[in-house]
């Protein structure tokens, strides 16, 4: 009984481990563009039956509660919050921040295409939109040699003005994103995310239509870190580690005792 005990407490240690990483990513990244915060979820192991619930306790009765004997706790995986952000002025022409749901889509190397909130593009040698690596905004848009301004529209249409045109030109159309679960998309690093069987097919369209959010330019996404939020968490994760330390070590004196005096 008291090494089961300790196998109880050791799972409730690497829970609570678990989660205090969780929560030191998003501290870590309270100032990342676009970032969106994580939550790990919980759920008990399997429970050892001892004597099930309305199985016989004589003739005549029968056990009205039963006795379940738990076995621990295990991380059971981990939500991403997808909370908007808030938004800060940049000024930069081709710096885009979505307000509302979606996603800004890439084409990261070997051909995959990448997802993020992140919006801080730049301008590639050739004139192509791009990320700060270099990876290309999809649908392709290119800047003509020579513009001097750029102008995105809520429902992501960039238009241009050259030198000897009064009026700008529109060069493309930015198409964001949705997917039918975007939890389940699969974070890549580097702000980049991947679709997966669990966030369904990303279905492309217009900003601002369908439940898309509209395209604010010269703005970024702000991470949706709440530090104060997360410091109590981290609190209440070190409270949890230490009870369950004190566990492990209340078990061992109960073991010493019946093994010096037993």
């Amino acid at each position: 009984m008291g090494s089961a005990a300790l196998h109880i407490a050791r799972t409730g240690l690497d829970a609570q481990d678990t989660r205090m990483r969780v929560i030191s990513n998003n501290l870590a990244n309270v100032n990342t563009t676009g970032f969106k915060k994580d939550r790990a979820s919980f759920e008990t192991l399997a429970y050892q039956v001892v004597t099930a619930p309305g199985s016989s306790s004589t003739q005549e009765t029968r056990y009205a509660t039963g006795l379940n004997l738990g076995t621990g706790v295990r991380v059971q995986g981990t939500m991403r919050i997808e909370t908007q952000g808030a938004l800060q002025t940049t000024g930069n022409s081709l710096d885009m921040a979505l307000d509302g749901d979606g996603y800004f889509q890439v084409q990261l190397p070997g051909g995959q295409l990448g997802y993020t909130r992140a919006g801080n593009f730049t301008r590639s040698p050739e004139g192509m939109v791009v990320t700060s690596e270099g990876y290309q905004l999809m649908p392709g848009i290119t800047v003509p040699e020579g513009t001097t301004a750029i102008t995105v529209g809520t429902d992501g249409t960039v238009s241009a003005t050259v030198p000897g045109q009064t009026d700008a030109t529109q060069i493309g159309q930015v198409q964001i994103a949705s997917f039918a679960n975007p939890a389940g998309l699969q974070a890549l690093g580097d702000n980049y995310l991947m679709e997966t069987g669990a966030s369904g097919a990303a279905n492309l369209g217009i900003a601002g239509q369908d439940g898309r959010g509209k395209i604010r330019q010269g703005m970024l996404e702000g991470s949706n870190v709440n530090v104060v939020a997360e410091l109590v968490d981290m609190i209440e994760t070190q409270r949890a580690y230490e009870v369950n330390s004190k566990m492990i070590s209340a078990t061992d004196e109960m073991l010493k005792y019946i093994n010096n005096n037993l």
